[in-house]
């Protein structure tokens, strides 16, 4: 063989251990994308779980509130703490939609 067959069937194994690399790193970054989307899927899953618990906990509060403001002789300090962890539920159900659906400015 002359020392360009040679060069050239360097270059060839060169160039296929390149495509191979190239293919393998590829292929890792394809399953790790697939990953994250799914982390991700299962975590807005999760927030959205939450949301809706938080949601249900604001309206149950909201009835009990209201139920008990008819009556009279409802001690206030309760009426108001009632009040508070309403506020603090409506607090972090914001905080959540905000995690879901972030403002995007355009």
């Amino acid at each position: 063989m002359s020392d360009n067959e040679i060069e050239d069937t360097q270059k060839l194994k060169d160039d296929k251990a390149l495509n191979s690399a190239t293919r393998h790193i590829t292929q890792d970054q394809t399953k790790t994308e697939v990953a994250n989307d799914e982390n991700e899927d299962l975590l807005e899953q999760g927030l959205r779980q939450k949301l809706e618990e938080l949601l249900s906990e604001h309206h149950d509060l909201d009835e009990v509130i209201n139920r008990l403001s008819v009556d009279t002789h409802f001690d206030q300090l309760q009426r108001q703490r009632l009040k508070k962890r309403k506020l603090g539920l409506k607090d972090a159900i914001t905080r959540l939609r905000r995690q879901i659906l972030p403002d995007i400015i355009a």
